[in-house]
C-alpha cells in the first residue's frame, strides 16, 4: 500500500516538471497586402478599388477593421446586458 501511495505521488510530481523540448523558431514573411487574403482567390475586391483607388482601400481597411471591434465589443455589451451580469 505505501508502494503504491509513494509511486503515485512520483508519478505526479513527474506532471508538473519542465518539458526539455526545444521551442521552434519560426519567421512569418507576409506582407500589408497580402493580410486578409483568401489562398485559392487572392484579394477579395469586387468592386476593383484597390486598382483604381489603392490610396482609399487602405482607409477602407482601417475602417472595416474599426467597425469589427466595435461590433464584437456591442456584443459582448448586449450578452452581459442580457444576462444581467452588471
Amino acid at each position: 500500500m505505501k508502494v503504491a501511495v509513494f509511486a503515485a505521488l512520483v508519478s505526479s510530481a513527474a506532471a508538473f516538471a519542465p518539458s526539455a523540448a526545444p521551442r521552434a523558431q519560426t519567421a512569418l514573411a507576409v506582407s500589408e497586402l497580402e493580410l486578409g487574403v483568401t489562398e485559392p482567390l487572392g484579394v477579395y475586391d469586387p468592386l476593383g478599388w484597390l486598382e483604381s483607388q489603392p490610396e482609399s482601400f487602405e482607409r477602407r481597411r482601417a475602417v472595416e477593421r474599426k467597425h469589427g471591434r466595435v461590433a464584437m465589443a456591442a456584443i459582448v455589451g448586449n450578452i452581459v446586458h442580457n444576462n444581467h451580469i452588471v
